[in-house]
């Protein structure tokens, strides 16, 4: 069950950690372009990045958990790691 634990807790650290780096890219445009897709989507990473940390906040402090709910919300936070990879990938270039 601790693995599955620490999958989740990687998976989410990673996600606050490549939102991060987007948000920060996001401002930079932001400042140079003043679109106002940039600003939702900085809203909207923001968000992800309060949801991330409250859930690795969670992981460290949660009474114990079901073993199904431990391995669904790991599944949903390594499903979540591949999508903003992409979109950090994507940005990036």
């Amino acid at each position: 069950m601790s693995l599955v634990l620490d999958a989740a807790r990687v998976a989410a650290a990673l996600n606050i950690l490549l939102l991060l780096v987007i948000i920060g890219i996001w401002v930079q445009t932001y400042r140079e372009i003043r679109a106002p897709f940039t600003l939702a989507s900085i809203v909207f990473a923001s968000f992800l990045l309060a949801e991330n940390a409250v859930a690795l906040y969670f992981y460290f402090t949660a009474p114990a958990m079901p073993a199904i709910a431990v391995q669904v919300m790991m599944l949903l936070q390594i499903l979540e790691t591949a999508g903003i990879s992409v979109l950090t990938y994507i940005t990036w270039q």
